[in-house]
């Protein structure tokens, strides 16, 4: 079957939006064959399964973090899937119908995200549901959305070793991100050791799992050294002394949160700095720069598929929309802009299968779906669940930007089961 392309993703423009209106009022998005539009249906034949949808509403939920150590990484996704609704409702909704969201907090807590999925599944029967950044959160809900046959759309980039039915992922996996990085590190920069750093939990400790793999049977390099710290960890001074030790070709790290301010504030007291250091890291982008601050990250490489500072059209329209509603300082990272494909992947999934039920919208989303005016370029739904992506390594400036200084020539299949690394 061949993929939709829906064109119309982030065409933000007043005059656009206003000439699309027109052209929808004519029934010619339909001619067409584009689902930015489609009239509504009966309700009885787009929601089989008491999904909280009438005949001009459909509620989804939203599932992040707005509080607690996690609020710096996740409230860039909060901002854009809400920026992606509106757009969206701008031009008319899904299947007819305007989008209304219901927000939980999950408190940076694995348990509340567990609490507030149920919720949200259960009791308000949405739709959809935009969420999560931690794995950990993301496998506190996934029972949940499994047994309730819930939808999940999961804009971070991740370990990988997962394919679930009911998440569709819209962030890398560990082959598109972790194996490019450490590829680059030792081409480029001619690492042979590396000290691997991550916060304690699933995410980093899986990363790093595969990483080490990736180091030692593939690269025959040597890792000197593995630490982990708690999440909202402070104190990093021992090991700055452990490092200095070790004097690895490159400092690996997956810390996340608000660790990241102090972590990278220590590796600058300490003398650890990007003019003397190399260091790649899988977790600082432009969100995470707020707290950490160009001064203390300059230098230092973030791996990631997307940067505020690539330069195409897309992202140009898309940056100036999201600082058009949250203001001119308001910063956009990797998972910001993940986020914001999850309401476009998922409309245009439903006006394939021109349903709401989620077992309909899967099938259409496995069929193939394409989102050629993604901010990061063109990228396209794998039928594991996956998007096919480019990745990227970017430099820290002093202003806390980053300049992208490597690009993969193509776009990455992902694999989330890679051979070799389990």
């Amino acid at each position: 079957m061949k993929p939709i392309s829906d064109d119309n993703v982030p065409n933000l423009s007043t005059a656009d939006v206003s000439r699309r209106r027109m052209l929808q009022a004519l029934g010619a998005a339909s001619v067409v064959g584009l689902p930015g539009f489609a009239f509504a249906q009966a309700t009885a034949q787009v929601n089989t399964t008491k999904l909280a949808v009438t005949d001009t509403e459909v509620i989804v939920g939203q599932l992040h973090s707005a509080t607690g150590t996690m609020a710096i990484s996740e409230t860039g996704s909060i901002q854009a899937e809400q920026l992606a609704i509106d757009q969206i409702n701008a031009m008319g909704g899904v299947l007819g119908r305007k989008i209304k969201v219901i927000k939980e907090d999950g408190a940076s807590d694995w348990p509340t995200f567990a609490e507030k999925s149920k919720k949200l599944l259960i009791n308000d029967h949405c739709a959809a549901v935009f969420g999560c950044w931690t794995s950990a959160s993301r496998k506190a809900v996934l029972p949940i959305f499994e047994k309730e046959n819930g939808l999940l759309y999961y804009p971070t980039f991740y370990e990988g070793l997962e394919q679930s039915k009911n998440v569709i992922y819209t962030g890398q996996e560990a082959t598109q991100q972790i194996l490019y990085s450490l590829d680059w590190a030792q081409k480029e920069k001619k690492a042979k050791t590396f000290f691997l750093i991550g916060s304690d939990y699933i995410w980093p400790r899986t990363s790093m799992k595969i990483a080490r793999k990736h180091i030692e049977n593939f690269q025959k390099g040597k890792v000197v050294g593995e630490e982990y710290y708690p999440l909202g960890s402070t104190n990093f001074g021992s090991l700055m002394n452990k490092i200095k030790l070790q004097k690895p070709d490159c400092i690996f790290v997956a810390v996340v949160g608000g660790s990241n301010v102090a972590f990278y504030k220590a590796l600058k007291a300490a003398g650890i700095t990007g003019d003397k250091q190399l260091l790649v890291t899988l977790a600082v982008t432009e969100d995470e720069m707020t707290g950490v601050g160009g001064e203390n990250f300059q230098g230092f490489y973030s791996s990631m598929k997307y940067f505020q500072s690539l330069d195409n059209e897309n992202n140009k329209k898309f940056v100036a929309a999201f600082k058009a509603k949250y203001g001119k300082d308001a910063v956009i990272g990797d998972v910001t802009q993940a986020g914001y494909l999850g309401p476009w992947l998922w409309k245009a999934a439903v006006e394939r299968a021109k349903s709401f039920d989620v077992d309909k919208v899967v099938a259409a989303s496995e069929a193939g779906i394409e989102l050629k005016t993604a901010p990061e370029g063109y990228v396209k739904l794998d039928k594991n669940h996956h998007l096919w992506s480019k990745s990227r390594i970017a430099m820290g400036m002093p202003n806390a930007t980053f300049k992208v200084v490597s690009e993969s020539p193509e776009l990455i299949k992902p694999d989330p089961f890679p051979k070799g690394y389990q």
